[in-house]
């Protein structure tokens, strides 16, 4: 068994089977290890970006990692924006990055680059296995370290000849650490706060889709508060049947028109809305200045138990209703093509559970 073997070995026994993969000649001993383990879901991508990209997606629709296997400093350049907005999305990522071998750094070739430099600038862990026997323990810890705190961004570089020499180290099964929880105090707090006047509660993370957003939504049927969500989002639920859910707009103006009558902001599993530049004469916060933010959770803390400890604090029971979006399927128009009539289009066509990925800019109110 070489090092690529005990790496493939381990992302498997820890649960990690797909792999989008723009290889170079350093990755061969790697690519050879993926072919020999049929179980391992290899995705060939024409462009790194590419690969970041979908593994940013994977973590983001099936919230757990996938790995992706790059090319030395250039090629991990190339995966730097998608990487970038796995990182804003705290989508976890697991990146194997072939290098030159150890006795080849020495020398100025072609594609040498600062890989570890570019690296860092980039991922919440970086490590540089220093031989084939470390690999499968670091390859361990990368994983580990990828899903830690909600998803973050590891990076794991193998240098070609820790790929090919022997490796002693089998693989290895990581366990995580636990997630960091608000006090109960916190939590009591957070639900006297949310019956007061003028009160928002904005949600991020797991909580804008699926089980935890309906029982954002109960929360504030309970208390009477503003349920929002932020501009960008890595994912929401949205259509018939989701909980109704304020989500602020892009520009700065209108956007503090919607918090401007806020007394209280309380955070769960999102961070403190802000603009996305800074204008002339105009705040790079949005809330008033009078309006209280209290950070109940961070995106990086249990955002699952802090909603449900709070929805038992406010008294959401089973019988609690939360309002809703009705069915209200616009008809197909017809006529000169107008981005309105693209979005009406895409309401009336688009089947049951499907996925969206909005990234238009100036088109994507309509849509």
């Amino acid at each position: 068994m070489n090092g690529a073997e005990s790496l493939v070995k381990t992302l498997l026994q820890n649960g990690v089977d797909t792999v989008f993969a723009n290889p170079g000649t350093s990755e061969m001993h790697f690519v050879a290890a993926l072919d020999d383990h049929p179980e391992m879901r290899c995705i060939l991508c024409l462009f790194e970006g590419g690969a970041s990209g979908s593994a940013d997606g994977y973590f983001r629709m099936k919230r757990d990692v996938a790995a992706t296997l790059l090319h030395l400093a250039p090629g991990f350049g190339n995966a730097f924006a998608n990487l970038h907005n796995a990182r804003k999305a705290k989508s976890g990522v697991v990146n194997v990055v072939g290098d030159h071998a150890t006795h080849h750094l020495r020398y100025e070739s072609p594609l040498k680059g600062d890989l570890t430099g570019i690296s860092q600038a980039i991922s919440h862990w970086t490590r540089v296995s220093p031989d084939a026997k470390t690999v499968a323990e670091d390859g361990a810890s990368a994983i580990r370290a990828a899903r830690s705190n909600n998803g973050q961004v590891a990076t794991l570089i193998l240098p070609a000849d820790t790929a090919w020499d022997p490796a002693i180290s089998p693989a290895v099964h990581e366990t995580l650490p636990r997630l960091t929880r608000p006090s109960m105090a916190e939590i009591e707090a957070a639900a006297r706060r949310l019956t007061l006047e003028n009160a928002a509660l904005i949600v991020g993370g797991e909580a804008l889709f699926g089980r935890l957003r309906e029982l954002a939504g109960k929360i504030a049927s309970k208390t009477g508060c503003r349920l929002l969500a932020d501009t960008l989002i890595p994912r929401i639920s949205k259509g018939a049947g989701s909980a109704k859910i304020e989500q602020l707009v892009y520009p700065i103006t209108p956007k503090i028109g919607q918090m401007e009558k806020l007394a209280s902001l309380t955070l769960l599993g999102t961070n403190r809305p802000v603009a996305f530049f800074a204008y002339p004469d105009k705040p790079s916060v949005p809330e008033p200045p009078a309006c209280t933010i209290s950070e109940l959770c961070t995106p990086e803390m249990d955002i699952a138990w802090t909603i449900e400890a709070l929805a038992d604090s406010v008294g959401v029971s089973s019988k609690t209703q939360f309002q809703s979006y009705a069915l209200d399927l616009p008809d197909i128009p017809s006529g000169q093509l107008t981005l309105e009539k693209v979005g009406r289009a895409l309401a009336a066509l688009m089947p049951e559970n499907a996925v969206l990925c909005n990234e238009s800019i100036t088109s994507g109110a309509s849509v």
